[in-house]
Parts: structure tokens; sequence; C-alpha cells
């Protein structure tokens, strides 16, 4: 795991004597924000003391106009980074976000290369995609065609603000420095999915997608097959599926729908078979389209 943590991937309230050191070595702390006051200076909870962030400081680009006021006011209630610039002398401890964010930033652009695994906390689901911070707020966006091989109809159904995630750089725009993601490499090929499933077994799926021909049930988010057509099934319901065959060879799976289920109150955990390192190369499985070079 690269060294700039995304904000809430952990959480642990730096010692005072930790602070202090890190007036001079840099370091990269965490802490809750509890306030947004009237100026939009950020108060921290550090335990033994208030930390500030000045508006001027909260948030790379503030200065500029490039980053909008909610980058400021969104962050109430949830965990930031900073590196302590000193204390004030009421015993204040004066921080800086955009100085955690500008060398994190540095870092992604010079060392981080198409493949490489980065940890994510997801900010915002959307129908075209879901955007995280991949660290210390700096945030990189996965298209929602690269979250999973399964069609998603929006990436809220397998994502939840907040939630902890994992990602392969799938590209860096030289010119803006934005970061695109891709997230169905490390959620494994057709055979690693198929071989927790057997014929004869009654388990949970998604209705993807309803076709004339059949109905398209997500059995994971890199694993579906096809059931005959049922009336009053729509795309979006969770149902309970009969395995009546697994065809290896074809890369299919025959499925028959037994009933809706209620929907659940969040996403499942998404199975990742990867989490760290770098990926070359990656196929869904022989012939298949489904494949990425980095």
């Amino acid at each position: 795991m690269h060294p700039y943590v995304p904000e809430g991937f952990f959480l642990s309230t730096p010692t005072p004597e930790a602070l202090h050191r890190g007036v001079e070595n840099g370091d990269i702390f965490q802490a809750l924000c509890t306030k947004c006051d009237e100026f939009h200076n950020l108060h921290v909870d550090l335990g033994f003391c208030t930390g500030i962030i000045p508006r001027e400081e909260a948030a790379l680009g503030i200065n500029e106009g490039t980053t909008k006021e909610y980058a400021i006011l969104s962050r109430v209630g949830k965990p930031v980074c900073f590196q302590v610039l000193g204390f004030d002398q009421s015993g204040n401890a004066l921080l800086s976000r955009r100085s955690a964010q500008a060398d994190a930033k540095s870092y992604f652009m010079s060392a981080l290369r198409a493949g490489d695994i980065v940890p994510g906390v997801v900010q915002n689901p959307s129908n075209f995609g879901v955007f995280c911070d991949i660290g210390c707020g700096i945030i990189a966006m996965m298209r929602i065609d690269r979250c999973c091989v399964s069609r998603l109809q929006t990436t809220a159904d397998h994502y939840t603000i907040g939630q902890k995630m994992f990602a392969a750089i799938y590209a860096i725009d030289d010119d803006t420095g934005f970061i695109h993601l891709t997230g169905r490499e490390l959620l494994g090929t057709w055979e690693e999915n198929v071989n927790d499933f057997r014929s004869g077994q009654t388990v949970p799926g998604t209705v993807r997608s309803v076709m004339p021909y059949g109905i398209f049930v997500e059995l994971t988010p890199n694993l579906s097959g096809l059931a005959e057509a049922v009336p009053g099934v729509k795309e979006g319901d969770n149902v309970s599926v009969y395995i009546r065959s697994i065809q290896h060879d074809r890369h299919k799976i025959k499925l028959n729908i037994l009933q809706v289920l209620p929907k659940p109150a969040k996403p499942k955990r998404l199975p990742y078979r990867i989490t760290e390192g770098k990926i070359e190369r990656w196929e869904y499985f022989p012939g298949s389209t489904a494949v990425t070079y980095f």
C-alpha cells in the first residue's frame, strides 16, 4: 500500500508527541473533523487539543478557485488528513490539509503506473461511475463499465458513501493529473468465481438484464447466469435462483428463478481476489472480450 492513505480508510488519533514531531518531519495524520465555522475553517478533534485547518489550507485548489467550497463543508463529521504547521499561544494545533494533498498528488503523478493497485474510500457513487478518495482526499474515478463484469445500472448497486474499496490504476491524464481507475480485474476471472458454486445449489442473486430470451442474474459482481423468463421480474430485483447446470467449456450457467427476495439495506461486501501489488494483464476467460492490458 502506498504511504498516502485515503481519508477514513484507517483512523487513529495521533498522540501529542507524534503531532509535535510532525511539525519537523512533515508526517501526515488523520482525525475527525467536528465543525466548519462561519469562516470555513475546519475544527479537528485531537483529543488533548483542538486542531484548526484555516480555509486556505483546507483543500488543494481552494485558493485558486478550482475546488468548490463544498469540498470543505462536506468534511464535517468525517476524517480529514493533515500536516502540522505548529501550535498557537492558546495551544491549538495549526494544520494543513492542502499541503498533505499536495504531497500525495506529487507522489501519485511520479510513482503510480497503470496496473498499480490502490486502496480507496467511496465519495460519490453515480450512474456513470464512482468517485473515490485514493489518498489524502485526492479524488479518482472509476467508470461504471470498469466496476465489474456485470452490467450495472448505477454504481450504487455495489458502492455506498464511506465504503472501503480497492482498484487498479487504469490511466493518468498527463494534462489534468486526473486519475482513472478500474476494479473488475480485482474481482476474479470466470473460473475463480464459478468455483464457489455447484450445480443443484440455491443461492441469492440480482437481476441485471431482462431480455426476450431470458433473464441475466448476477451471482457475484464478476459472474452471471441465464434464467428462463419469469413474469413480473425486473432489473434490480433480488431473487433466489436454483443452479441447473454449470458449463465450464462454454463459460455458461443455467438458472431457474424461484422467488423475488427483499432488497438488502446495503450492498454486499465486494469479494476481492487481489488487494495489493500490480497487474500486467487480465483476461476474464480465454477468448473473452473482457481483457485489460496495463
